[in-house]
């Protein structure tokens, strides 16, 4: 039997990246001194890194970042050389090797983005049984002899209601007997923290038994009546471009204080390339309404509007897809336009091209949610 649901069958493997470190483990160290006065954070199934980022701008510093996809790590080690890199499939490390890893940069907090797509809403093969779902036990493995401080696993809002509840209670059980720590659950969208898209994500945030813990304070929407950031503050000010061209030059003066914070001091212009698309894409963008589907089949992928928060950004799979036109240009959105509406500064390079940019922009955690959930972590520890 060849039905056209055969292919999202749960016994149907789910396709690997070919990007993914089938080798031995490979660790480097950091290339640049770290500072020895902050806490140290060290992050495993890193991706772009978006949590390290997050806690960077909190105050933090970094020991680590591990990861099985190689233009991840590479990403990782351009944009953060004060930390150190470990390339490889983590269930391949022992927990004394990770052990002698952190405790010789004095690791006091761990963060793991724990990979999401079996849990993920989005994603059609989604099933209790995906082996994805397992892999937070290598993080906790992994973590034990390490006894951090403080730890926090992210992952998509799927989980709340996946295997009926229980991953949740098997993850906070997990943490509170395997390393000590009180957890508290959240629920967290990123758009009440000044992300400008409607990205909601699971956290579980361990701490030592009776500190003194506040969820982090929404900073956007209706709870503080302060509107949402839309797509026109994440990306208005960058260059116009036409299928398949780049700039490497802003071109105009940022246009929101979020363009402004994102933007920094940089003065050259990365992962600013069009989607190269064939005529009957760019036609089919152009004759879509902002805020609509472009396919009657996929209403994920819509044209944005300029006036709204972005829907959840996606990683959009291995293959070259794009997920998102741009409000106004017909066209796919660059690394940089996602990137942005991730909230992740224009300092941070993303290598790797535009189909594994998109990967690495999709799956990761918005820094200013990170942020926000690394303050209140900063303030429960006195750090």
């Amino acid at each position: 039997m060849n039905s056209a649901d055969d292919k999202w069958s749960t016994d149907v493997p789910v396709e690997i990246n070919s990007y993914y470190w089938n080798e031995d483990p490979v660790f480097l160290n950091a290339t640049k001194s770290r500072n020895n006065s902050k806490i140290k954070v060290a992050e495993l199934f890193c991706g772009l890194g978006g949590l390290s980022q997050g806690f960077i701008q909190a105050g933090f510093d970094l020991t680590l970042g591990a990861d099985i996809h190689q233009p991840s790590i590479d990403s990782y080690k351009k944009n953060h050389p004060h930390s150190a890199t470990l390339l490889g499939d983590l269930k391949r490390v022992s927990s004394s090797q990770m052990k002698n890893y952190l405790q010789d940069s004095n690791t006091e907090i761990m963060l793991a983005g724990v990979p999401c797509q079996g849990f993920s809403l989005a994603n059609r093969k989604r099933h209790d049984g995906d082996e994805r779902n397992q892999l937070f036990k290598d993080f906790l493995r992994l973590a034990k002899p390490v006894k951090p401080r403080a730890v926090v696993i992210e992952n998509v809002s799927g989980m709340r209601s996946a295997a009926g509840g229980g991953f949740v209670s098997a993850i906070r059980n997990a943490v509170e007997d395997e390393l000590g720590l009180e957890v508290h659950v959240l629920f967290l969208n990123a758009a009440d923290f000044g992300v400008p898209q409607t990205r909601s994500r699971l956290f579980f945030v361990g701490l030592p038994k009776g500190s003194r813990w506040e969820d982090p304070t929404p900073t956007h929407g209706p709870s503080v009546n302060i509107p949402y950031r839309t797509v026109r503050d994440a990306i208005f000010d960058l260059p116009k471009l036409a299928s398949g061209e780049y700039a490497e030059e802003y071109g105009q003066d940022p246009t929101s204080e979020l363009a402004i914070m994102l933007r920094g001091k940089e003065t050259i212009l990365t992962n600013h390339e069009a989607p190269n698309h064939p005529q009957s894409t760019i036609d089919r963008i152009r004759a879509t309404k902002p805020g609509s589907p472009l396919y009657n089949s996929f209403k994920q992928r819509i044209r944005l509007s300029w006036d709204s928060p972005s829907p959840t950004q996606v990683s959009g799979g291995i293959r070259a897809q794009f997920q998102f036109g741009h409000p106004s240009q017909a066209r796919g959105l660059t690394i940089r336009e996602r990137a942005r509406i991730q909230t992740f500064p224009d300092a941070i390079e993303i290598l790797g091209g535009l189909v594994q940019g998109r990967i690495q922009t999709g799956n990761a955690v918005p820094p200013l949610l990170a942020q926000a959930i690394a303050k209140s972590i900063r303030n429960s520890l006195g750090g």
